[in-house]
Protein backbone atom coordinates (compact mmCIF):
# COMPACT_ATOMS: atom_id res chain seq x y z
CA UNK A 1 0.00 0.00 0.00
CA UNK A 2 1.32 3.40 -1.14
CA UNK A 3 1.59 6.52 1.43
CA UNK A 4 -0.98 9.33 0.45
CA UNK A 5 -0.85 11.22 4.29
CA UNK A 6 1.88 12.42 6.25
CA UNK A 7 0.86 12.59 9.87
CA UNK A 8 3.08 14.54 12.25
CA UNK A 9 1.71 14.25 16.30
CA UNK A 10 2.17 16.94 18.73
CA UNK A 11 0.08 19.57 20.62
CA UNK A 12 -0.59 23.25 19.32
CA UNK A 13 0.94 26.47 20.73
CA UNK A 14 3.96 28.45 21.21
CA UNK A 15 4.74 26.90 24.43
CA UNK A 16 4.93 23.19 23.06
CA UNK A 17 6.73 24.30 19.48
CA UNK A 18 9.89 22.42 20.67
CA UNK A 19 8.68 20.13 23.42
CA UNK A 20 10.08 16.43 22.48
CA UNK A 21 6.48 15.01 22.21
CA UNK A 22 6.50 17.60 19.46
CA UNK A 23 8.97 15.93 17.03
CA UNK A 24 6.28 14.92 14.78
CA UNK A 25 4.98 18.97 14.03
CA UNK A 26 9.10 19.67 13.86
CA UNK A 27 9.18 16.86 10.80
CA UNK A 28 5.99 18.48 9.09
CA UNK A 29 7.69 22.09 9.41
CA UNK A 30 10.67 21.03 7.91
CA UNK A 31 9.05 18.93 5.35
CA UNK A 32 6.88 22.24 4.30
CA UNK A 33 10.38 24.11 4.01
CA UNK A 34 12.43 21.27 2.25
CA UNK A 35 9.92 20.28 0.10
CA UNK A 36 8.34 23.31 -0.11
CA UNK A 37 4.80 23.24 0.22
CA UNK A 38 2.93 25.57 2.77
CA UNK A 39 0.55 24.47 5.80
CA UNK A 40 -2.83 25.70 5.72
CA UNK A 41 -4.60 25.89 9.07
CA UNK A 42 -7.88 24.98 9.36
CA UNK A 43 -10.42 24.42 12.53
CA UNK A 44 -8.72 20.84 13.43
CA UNK A 45 -5.52 20.12 11.32
CA UNK A 46 -2.99 22.52 9.09
CA UNK A 47 -2.68 20.88 5.84
CA UNK A 48 -0.25 21.14 2.98
CA UNK A 49 0.15 18.96 -0.34
CA UNK A 50 2.94 18.30 -2.19
CA UNK A 51 3.92 16.17 -5.11
CA UNK A 52 6.61 14.03 -4.66
CA UNK A 53 8.11 11.19 -7.33
CA UNK A 54 4.84 12.01 -8.88
CA UNK A 55 2.28 11.10 -6.38
CA UNK A 56 0.60 13.46 -4.43
CA UNK A 57 1.04 13.08 -0.58
CA UNK A 58 -0.79 15.13 1.64
CA UNK A 59 0.86 16.58 4.94
CA UNK A 60 -0.91 16.72 8.30
CA UNK A 61 -0.55 18.34 12.00
CA UNK A 62 -3.41 17.73 13.98
CA UNK A 63 -4.73 20.91 15.90
CA UNK A 64 -6.62 18.81 18.44
CA UNK A 65 -4.09 18.21 21.05
CA UNK A 66 -1.80 14.93 21.34
CA UNK A 67 -4.10 12.52 22.98
CA UNK A 68 -7.07 13.47 20.39
CA UNK A 69 -5.21 12.99 17.25
CA UNK A 70 -7.50 10.54 15.91
CA UNK A 71 -10.48 13.23 15.48
CA UNK A 72 -8.46 15.37 13.08
CA UNK A 73 -6.92 12.21 11.39
CA UNK A 74 -10.09 10.47 10.97
CA UNK A 75 -11.89 13.48 9.85
CA UNK A 76 -9.33 14.43 6.94
CA UNK A 77 -9.63 10.80 5.87
CA UNK A 78 -12.59 10.20 5.47
CA UNK A 79 -13.06 13.24 3.65
CA UNK A 80 -10.71 12.23 0.94
CA UNK A 81 -11.18 8.60 1.15
CA UNK A 82 -7.95 7.32 2.41
CA UNK A 83 -7.21 4.22 3.83
CA UNK A 84 -5.82 3.92 7.57
CA UNK A 85 -2.77 2.04 5.93
CA UNK A 86 -2.03 5.06 3.09
CA UNK A 87 -1.40 7.01 6.22
CA UNK A 88 2.30 7.56 7.75
CA UNK A 89 2.42 8.95 11.25
CA UNK A 90 5.67 10.41 12.17
CA UNK A 91 5.59 10.38 16.41
CA UNK A 92 8.21 10.94 19.18
CA UNK A 93 9.15 7.49 21.53
CA UNK A 94 11.01 8.22 24.59
CA UNK A 95 11.87 3.97 24.89
CA UNK A 96 13.77 4.95 21.94
CA UNK A 97 17.04 6.58 22.49
CA UNK A 98 18.16 9.66 20.47
CA UNK A 99 18.94 9.19 17.11
CA UNK A 100 16.76 5.78 16.29
CA UNK A 101 14.12 5.88 14.29
CA UNK A 102 11.98 2.73 13.78
CA UNK A 103 9.53 2.22 10.89
CA UNK A 104 6.65 -0.40 11.16
CA UNK A 105 3.85 -1.07 9.00
CA UNK A 106 1.74 -1.47 12.27
CA UNK A 107 1.25 -2.53 15.67
CA UNK A 108 0.02 -1.37 19.32
CA UNK A 109 0.03 2.20 20.36
CA UNK A 110 3.21 1.31 22.76
CA UNK A 111 1.97 4.06 25.17
CA UNK A 112 2.03 7.09 22.86
CA UNK A 113 -1.72 8.46 23.54
CA UNK A 114 -1.68 10.45 20.13
CA UNK A 115 -0.78 7.21 18.20
CA UNK A 116 -3.60 5.50 20.67
CA UNK A 117 -6.04 7.81 19.86
CA UNK A 118 -5.37 7.08 16.02
CA UNK A 119 -6.33 3.72 16.40
CA UNK A 120 -8.83 3.91 18.66
CA UNK A 121 -10.80 6.16 15.44
CA UNK A 122 -9.44 4.53 12.74
CA UNK A 123 -10.34 0.94 14.16
CA UNK A 124 -7.29 -0.25 12.87
CA UNK A 125 -3.42 -1.28 14.43
CA UNK A 126 -2.80 -1.54 10.25
CA UNK A 127 -1.00 2.27 10.40
CA UNK A 128 2.24 2.57 9.01
CA UNK A 129 4.63 4.82 11.56
CA UNK A 130 8.13 6.06 11.98
CA UNK A 131 8.99 6.65 15.78
CA UNK A 132 11.38 8.80 16.47
CA UNK A 133 13.88 8.11 19.58
CA UNK A 134 13.82 11.52 21.93
CA UNK A 135 15.31 8.75 25.29
CA UNK A 136 16.38 7.81 27.12
CA UNK A 137 14.41 9.32 30.24
CA UNK A 138 16.18 10.34 33.00
CA UNK A 139 16.68 7.84 35.85
CA UNK A 140 14.14 10.03 38.58
CA UNK A 141 12.84 11.66 36.18
CA UNK A 142 8.62 11.01 35.14
CA UNK A 143 8.05 10.49 31.26
CA UNK A 144 4.94 13.01 31.20
CA UNK A 145 7.50 15.29 31.95
CA UNK A 146 10.52 14.34 30.17
CA UNK A 147 8.32 14.07 27.02
CA UNK A 148 7.83 18.08 27.46
CA UNK A 149 11.18 19.03 27.85
CA UNK A 150 12.79 20.92 25.18
CA UNK A 151 15.96 19.13 23.35
CA UNK A 152 19.50 20.42 25.25
CA UNK A 153 22.25 21.80 23.12
CA UNK A 154 24.00 18.93 23.18
CA UNK A 155 21.28 16.70 21.47
CA UNK A 156 20.26 19.63 18.98
CA UNK A 157 23.25 18.62 16.32
CA UNK A 158 21.10 15.14 16.42
CA UNK A 159 17.78 15.90 15.90
CA UNK A 160 19.22 18.14 12.93
CA UNK A 161 20.54 14.41 11.60
CA UNK A 162 17.58 12.63 12.29
CA UNK A 163 15.61 15.45 10.40
CA UNK A 164 17.49 15.08 7.50
CA UNK A 165 17.33 11.32 8.07
CA UNK A 166 13.24 11.50 8.06
CA UNK A 167 13.37 13.42 4.67
CA UNK A 168 15.40 10.46 2.60
CA UNK A 169 13.53 7.99 4.76
CA UNK A 170 9.89 9.44 3.28
CA UNK A 171 10.83 10.02 -0.08
CA UNK A 172 11.89 6.44 0.07
CA UNK A 173 8.36 5.18 1.52
CA UNK A 174 6.68 7.70 -1.20
CA UNK A 175 8.46 5.92 -3.62
CA UNK A 176 8.90 2.02 -2.64
CA UNK A 177 6.27 1.37 0.20
CA UNK A 178 6.53 1.24 3.94
CA UNK A 179 9.36 -1.39 5.16
CA UNK A 180 10.12 -2.39 8.85
CA UNK A 181 13.89 -1.20 9.73
CA UNK A 182 15.25 0.64 12.42
CA UNK A 183 18.03 3.14 11.72
CA UNK A 184 20.65 4.57 14.31
CA UNK A 185 21.72 8.36 13.13
CA UNK A 186 25.09 8.61 14.73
Amino acid sequence: MKVKLIVGLGNPGRAHIYDRHNIGFMMIDYMSNKFGFKLFNHRDFSIGRKKIHGKEIHFLKPLTYMNLSGLAVKQYIEKKEISPQEVLVILDDFAINLGTIRVRQRGSAGGHHGLEDIIKELKTEYIPRIRIGIGPVPDGTDPKDFVLQKFSREELPVVVKVKDEIISLVRKIVKEGVENLTIEVK
